[in-house]
């Protein structure tokens, strides 16, 4: 005797046709065909399998691995459309940043205009009234950045180093040697400290903040020291400190040549560029094509 399994049914055990299988139960079973055949030999012949040394497989595509290291370019490695979505949304971020601070803006550009250093024709109470303005706040300005650059900058160089704890003659040797290599860079090699910090103590007492940047120029093979104004330094006004801000944005500005050198040298992402027909504030812009 035969006996068939249904095995479509969810129970099969519990079906009306099931009998029982095993000790006490029918020798031999009928298994019934349901359902449609795949055929699998074709589709296993598609797959990319690979053999590593170890023994192992990999099975599927591989995805091309970009050659990394920690000092890659980011902008040659992400997505573009990855690239557009980070793009939009610091920008955005930017802005409001920017709006927090649009009352110290103001009150920043009408207090450069008290220096006295623009003339302006007035109309007012009459044409051809006179429009001087006391150099009092000038002389300010002027007086402080001298007297704070003798301070901060003598002429043997504005570094000095002290032990701080346990000493003994060979650290003080040592302090000493690093006096004067670091006074011989900004002195004799960094030939812009002295310029620059001579600009930023004269926007300090204006603009009450004043930044500089140190870092190593690709270009001139050498550490720089630039001056950057507080406008160029946007930070959202409700933070305390550089330290604990959520994000601080350098506006730089920076004509064609010297974003080509960068791009030649692989700071920058070698793209299509051309100058803007219209210049910044402080040097001539850029434009990207597309």
């Amino acid at each position: 005797m035969v006996d068939k399994y249904n095995s479509t049914a969810d129970t099969p055990y519990l079906t009306k046709d099931a009998k029982a299988v095993g000790a006490g139960g029918p020798d031999v079973i009928e298994v019934v065909d349901v359902g449609e055949e795949i055929q699998l030999g074709d589709q296993l012949d598609e797959v990319n399998v690979e053999i590593i040394e170890d023994g192992s497989a990999i099975v599927g595509e591989q995805e091309e691995m970009v050659a990394e290291s920690f000092t890659s370019n980011l902008a040659e490695i992400l997505d573009d459309d990855l690239q557009g979505e980070i793009s939009s949304d610091l920008l955005e971020q930017f802005e409001n940043d920017k709006s927090t601070r649009s009352d110290w803006e103001l009150a920043y550009r009408n207090g450069l205009d008290l220096l006295g250093f623009k003339y302006t024709e007035r109309t007012r109470p009459f044409r051809g009234a006179s429009s001087v303005t006391h150099p009092m706040l000038a002389q300010a300005v002027t007086q402080f950045q001298a007297m704070a650059y003798v301070e901060l900058l003598p002429s043997d160089g504005p570094v000095r180093t002290q032990v701080v704890g346990a000493t003994s003659t060979e650290m003080q040797q040592a302090a000493e040697r690093v006096k004067e290599y670091m006074n011989y860079e900004i002195v004799h090699v960094m030939e812009d400290y002295n310029p620059e910090m001579d600009q930023l103590l004269f926007h300090l007492p204006l603009a009450g903040s004043a930044f500089k940047k140190v870092y190593y120029d690709t270009s001139m093979g050498r550490a720089t020291a630039k001056f950057v104004q507080a406008d160029d330094v946007v930070i959202n006004y409700g933070a305390s400190d550089i330290d604990s801000c959520g994000r601080l944005t350098q506006i730089v500005s920076m004509s064609f040549n010297d974003v080509r050198k960068q791009q030649v040298s692989g700071f920058y992402k070698d793209i299509e560029i051309s100058p803007t027909s219209t210049p910044s504030n402080h040097d001539n812009g850029l434009q990207e094509n597309g």
